[in-house]
């Protein structure tokens, strides 16, 4: 069962305002529901949506805390991107774009974003086929979507424009950096999850081709 502390997403983001967190408690029992009939993600980590989802996605805030320009690649339930659009809301000017080609996920998404007023906007679209929509992004996300070789490819043509990569990694991302510096050169700093302590946020900048 979720327990819901203010204090554990103040921890992992920064400062929230007490309505964006209000806005992220009511947004969990609607993802439940939804969760339920289209499995927005897998059941046996549906019990601690909060820490496991929530939190886990909102620290990716307290990692950057004044871009306001956002892409999250593969959003699927809204983690991390629907997340990030909540708390982007107190920062003026702030959006992110989401990405999500399966239509019930890009469903949900726009339920979601419309029900809050989030600064959002779905891009239901195949990643391949987005960059064109997606203009100029600070910060791309990916979290639970592909090795981190697929996720340089798919969000290449951002990340060699300027943009830098946030992406949620577990206890094998070394073995996925090895496998991509055959193909790429980048910055890359290791962020330690405040939820997983085998996980990491993997910040990846100055993005180029060997």
């Amino acid at each position: 069962m979720s327990s819901f502390s203010r204090e554990s997403l103040q921890e992992a983001a920064g400062p929230v305002s007490r309505e964006t967190f209000d806005r992220l408690v009511a947004f969990e029992a609607m993802f439940q529901k939804w969760n339920r009939s289209i499995n927005l993600v897998a059941q046996s980590t549906s019990g601690d949506v909060w820490q496991r989802h929530i939190v886990d996605s909102a620290q990716l805030a307290g990692i950057e805390p004044h871009a306001t320009h956002w892409a999250d690649i593969g959003s699927g339930g809204g983690f991390p991107g629907l997340v990030m659009a909540f708390l982007l809301g107190d920062r003026p000017g702030a959006s992110i774009d989401l990405v999500e080609s399966n239509r019930k996920k890009a469903s949900f998404l726009q339920t979601v974003v419309g029900q809050f007023g989030l600064p959002a906007r779905v891009v239901a679209r195949r990643i391949e086929d987005s960059h064109v929509l997606v203009s100029k992004p600070e910060i791309v996300t990916a979290r639970a979507l592909a090795p981190l070789s697929v996720l340089l490819d798919l969000s290449a043509p951002w990340l060699t424009s300027g943009a830098r990569a946030l992406f949620h990694k577990g206890r094998d991302y070394r073995a996925e950096v090895q496998e991509s510096v055959n193909r790429w050169t980048f910055d890359l700093v290791e962020h330690p999850s405040v939820t997983d302590a085998s996980g990491v946020i993997l910040e990846l900048s100055n993005v180029r081709p060997v």
